[in-house]
């Protein structure tokens, strides 16, 4: 089948720091780099080396064209991303010497999404495709209720969260995606706890505390570790893990085995510097696993 993607496309900027820097300090960074990135394009990228097939649905700048390339050459069909008058989203990343990262994102052509070519990117679409949404474009509930009419399985990542996102999107989606921070701050926006959240499955990603898979209708729940790594990079993480789980879902794979490749995948990605770029192919995560 088919993994269509609403998703973003960032300019990358990585600054490797001595630590996160505070309130009005300043910092010099020991290295720079750049690269393609975006909770989407990271997602899409992840998919599509696992053996997806994956279109992409989005939109640059002027100065994208380099991000599009390196796309392609990774395996995504970017026959539904726009080129727009806006620049390029671009993210500010700051990286200190344990993995962690502090982000700054402007949102640029990421929100200039279009009805019209939501609509035809999505013509083909219908049942036993995915559809994966992230919070870094516009017009991700209209996109989630094209998909779910098509019926399309509908997976939303609630990040960068906002609360009142997250809501407008659950009558909507098939499988919530959070990690655990972001799900215990919509359980008390929504009132709710965690196995009463109003959606048919719900993913909560602990970080190297492993995930949980919730069916939400039964109550049950799939708990899955993670692999042990040592830490260089954890940006983008969680889009790897995302993908390579959306793309085993894709073939036919429990949400367990699902689960357990995106886990080796992302386990392979944070050895290594940078978002996109850093996704291992699947013959990595296979020899991996073996």
């Amino acid at each position: 089948m088919t993994i269509y993607n609403l998703g973003s496309i960032n300019i990358d900027q990585f600054y490797s720091v001595p630590h996160l820097p505070g309130a009005g300090e300043t910092l010099a960074a020991t290295s720079h780099s750049a690269g393609l990135g975006g909770k989407g394009a990271n997602q899409s990228v992840a998919a599509a080396q696992a053996g997806a097939r994956v279109f992409h649905i989005g939109a640059v700048g002027p100065d994208g064209d380099a991000m599009l390339d390196r796309m392609r050459a990774l395996g995504v069909d970017c026959t539904h991303v726009a080129q727009v008058d806006t620049p390029t989203a671009h993210a500010i990343i700051n990286i200190d010497t344990r993995g962690e990262n502090a982000i700054v994102i402007f949102p640029g052509a990421n929100e200039k999404q279009s009805l019209s070519r939501l609509d035809a990117a999505l013509a083909g679409a219908g049942k036993g495709d995915i559809l994966l949404l992230q919070n870094e474009t516009s017009l991700t509930v209209e996109a989630a209720q094209n998909g779910r009419a098509r019926g399309v399985f509908v997976i939303y990542s609630a990040a960068p969260f906002v609360a009142e996102a997250a809501r407008a999107m659950l009558p909507h989606i098939d499988l919530l995606v959070m990690n655990e921070g972001e799900a215990s701050a919509l359980s008390s926006a929504l009132g709710l706890g965690i196995p009463d959240i109003p959606v048919p499955h719900l993913l909560i990603t602990h970080g190297a505390g492993g995930a949980i898979w919730r069916d939400q209708s039964q109550p049950s729940e799939i708990r899955l570790p993670a692999f042990r790594a040592p830490p260089i990079d954890t940006t983008g993480a969680g889009d790897c893990f995302l993908g390579y789980t959306a793309a085993a879902l894709d073939k036919g794979l429990s949400a367990e085995d699902a689960m357990r490749l995106g886990a080796a995948a992302a386990a392979i990605q944070v050895t290594r510097h940078g978002t996109a770029d850093a996704i291992p192919t699947r013959a990595e995560v296979d020899a991996f696993l073996s």
